[in-house]
């Protein structure tokens, strides 16, 4: 059974709420863009782009230009931590598996060493062609570390010593693929959410209580989701506290989805359609770049 790769890239923007300056972003992303997931009380946008290596690291500088071009972190404000304004730049690397024929395709971790030789290279790009300090992720340390050490004890891995005037920092990541989960709780008490997320909150798992406007949130990262789904995070939380929603930030992988009960998809959040490979199907069929890759049964 023969594999071939895709390269994924979800680019966490910190704007969510100016509709124009988004399709600016969106435009420049183009055709390697396969989602675009908005929030307002967070005011962060999340870009999934996938395809070939080439293409994506092509449409990720572009996206990265044109955000460092329209965006001022200096007057950001929203309930999600940042550094800046190309906030989160994690670069995946992933096989197709079709299985056995007639079986449909599905995407899992692919090398590492890939995704880490994918976000050097941008890391190096972004230093010299938009002076954009660097902070690296992945094997070496985790996202949360950077955000607690960065300009204290933890100095960019390239780029300028100081922040951006406008941008900020980026973080740069290589890992495997994640799931970003947000569960929304009825009521208001934020001490809850907060209190939840530190009771659930492990390696697999990593979450964050927030006031979001109205309402309260345990946001959450899936970082192992072969291991710790939707459905786990969903009912850790909900034998905690009442859950008024579940909400998927961008896409899943189908084998997660294909691993959840289907019954349990809308009061999960997940749907067939928001997967990275029916997305990549879907543009392929409407002729606009590769799709899932080809694999020899």
């Amino acid at each position: 059974m023969a594999t071939c790769g895709v390269l994924e890239c979800v680019v966490n923007v910190s704007e969510g709420r100016d509709h124009e300056r988004l399709a600016r972003l969106s435009a420049a992303a183009g055709s390697c863009l396969l989602d675009l997931h908005t929030d307002a009380h967070h005011n962060r946008s999340v870009f999934t782009l996938a395809g070939t290596t080439d293409d994506v690291e092509r449409a990720v500088r572009s996206l990265a230009t044109a955000a460092v071009a329209v965006l001022d972190v200096r007057s950001h404000q929203g309930a999600h931590p940042r550094l800046g304004a190309v906030d989160v730049v994690p670069f995946v690397a992933l096989d197709s598996d079709r299985g056995y024929p007639g079986l449909e395709p599905v995407l899992k971790d692919g090398p590492l060493a890939d995704a880490v030789a994918a976000r050097q290279r941008f890391v190096r790009w972004a230093a010299d062609a938009l002076a954009l300090p660097c902070f690296c992720y992945g094997p070496e340390r985790s996202l949360p570390d950077v955000r607690r050490r960065a300009w204290s004890d933890l100095v960019p891995d390239a780029g300028p010593p100081q922040p951006h005037p406008s941008a900020g920092a980026c973080t740069v990541g290589a890992r495997p693929l994640l799931i970003a989960y947000n569960l929304w709780l009825e009521g208001t008490d934020l001490a809850s959410a907060r209190r939840i997320a530190t009771d659930i909150r492990g390696p697999k798992l990593r979450a964050l209580g927030l006031a979001l406007g109205d309402g309260v949130q345990v946001s959450c990262n899936l970082t192992a989701p072969w291991q710790v789904g939707p459905a786990a995070a969903y009912d850790a939380v909900a034998s905690r506290a009442p859950v008024a929603r579940a909400e998927l930030v961008g896409l899943a992988p189908r084998g997660v989805l294909k691993a959840t009960p289907s019954q349990r998809w809308c009061e999960l959040g997940l749907s067939p359609s928001a997967t990275i490979e029916a997305r990549l199907e879907r543009r392929a069929s409407m002729g606009e770049g590769s799709g899932m890759p080809g694999a020899e049964n």
